[in-house]
């Protein structure tokens, strides 16, 4: 592909405070956004997602460079840090907001994904629960959740340190 063209994928896995910083983490993640996605309430706050029937996801917002980085090879990534038999749950956060998902705006991303999903299946006795759907829609979250875990080094995350390490450390095999 040529330089400077890029690709997205959205990330549901639990808490994207956690999230945002492994992506972040990773060679070929040119950026990253929170927020909240595929839910039934316009421009939802915080507030609103963690308290109300939103239907929002936190999904993190993922732009990637092909060349460096499949989308195989991230949403192999991202099976590493998310438990993906758990219904509405990652860690100890317990909710419709914290289910895990891939949501794509490319409808050639869907036979990637489900081929991903398909293999992953293998490793499990019990259903996968993320969903794979086309992206409805994203909202920005709040700018205090940007970048979280860098402004708050201590703050809470369901993805252990050794898994940052990890994905900086990743290499893409050759």
């Amino acid at each position: 592909m040529a330089e400077g063209i890029f690709n997205e994928i959205y990330l549901a896995g639990g808490c994207f405070w956690g999230t945002q910083r492994y992506f972040d983490c990773l060679s070929g993640v040119i950026r990253t956004e929170v927020g909240y996605a595929n839910g039934n309430t316009a421009n939802p706050t915080y507030e609103q997602v963690k308290h109300e029937n939103t239907g929002h996801a936190e999904t993190v917002h993922v732009t990637y460079d092909p060349g460096r980085i499949t989308l195989r090879e991230l949403l192999e990534q991202y099976f590493k840090v998310i438990d993906p038999t758990l219904v509405n749950r990652q860690g100890g956060d317990v909710g419709v907001q914290y289910r895990t998902g891939i949501y794509y705006t490319d409808p050639a991303d869907r036979p990637v994904i489900d081929a991903a999903l398909t293999e992953l299946q293998k490793q499990y006795d019990r259903p996968l629960a993320v969903e794979a759907l086309p992206l409805a829609n994203f909202y920005t979250a709040e700018e205090y959740h940007q970048k979280y875990l860098e402004k708050n080094p201590g703050g809470y995350c369901h993805i252990s340190p050794d898994m940052f390490a990890a994905a900086r450390n990743w290499k893409r095999e050759v």
